[in-house]
């Protein structure tokens, strides 16, 4: 009897949790939505050097969301980048990269997005953002080649402003 009281007990807790979680996605709350600063002292570039600053405004669109980047790279240049897209894994087109023409992203759990970049229909870099458990910041690791065609392998992490 016990036995069976336990099982709908977490039964009962498990489909609260997710009625919760798709009520919270239906609702458009994704937890990627809002002004996120790089951190530059937690972020590992390879090969370098880093940017002096990055802000991305993530807003929700649609399936999925409209990002806006603006900082300061290494060379004191400015750095400006957009994308509106699904998680759908299409490509949309993303503008402002020295590195890529369209974006396509794609939900692999809750926390975690694969975005992957392309130029002329090629991948070029895969990132892979994983969100941590607090919501307060995030992690993105990025694999592929940058517009010199360097190997590329950073760890970039972003904090909720």
């Amino acid at each position: 009897m016990k036995s069976s009281l336990r099982k709908l007990q977490c039964g009962l807790a498990f489909a609260a949790a997710a009625a919760f979680m798709t009520g919270a996605w239906a609702k458009g709350t994704d937890p990627i939505v809002g002004t996120w600063k790089l951190s530059v002292d937690k972020s590992k570039y390879s090969p370098g050097p880093a940017p002096k600053s990055m802000t991305l405004k993530i807003e929700q669109a649609g399936k999925g969301v409209h990002l806006t980047s603006e900082g300061v790279g290494a060379d004191d240049k400015p750095i400006s980048v957009e994308y509106t897209a699904n998680y759908d894994g299409k490509d949309y087109p993303l503008k402002g990269s020295p590195v890529a023409d369209t974006v396509s992203l794609k939900r692999i759990n809750a926390r975690t997005v694969r975005r992957t970049d392309k130029k002329d229909g090629k991948v070029v870099q895969t990132l892979t953002r994983v969100m941590d458990k607090d919501g307060k910041t995030f992690t993105v690791t990025t694999k592929g080649k940058n517009a010199k065609g360097e190997a590329v392998h950073n760890v970039t992490v972003f904090e909720k402003q």
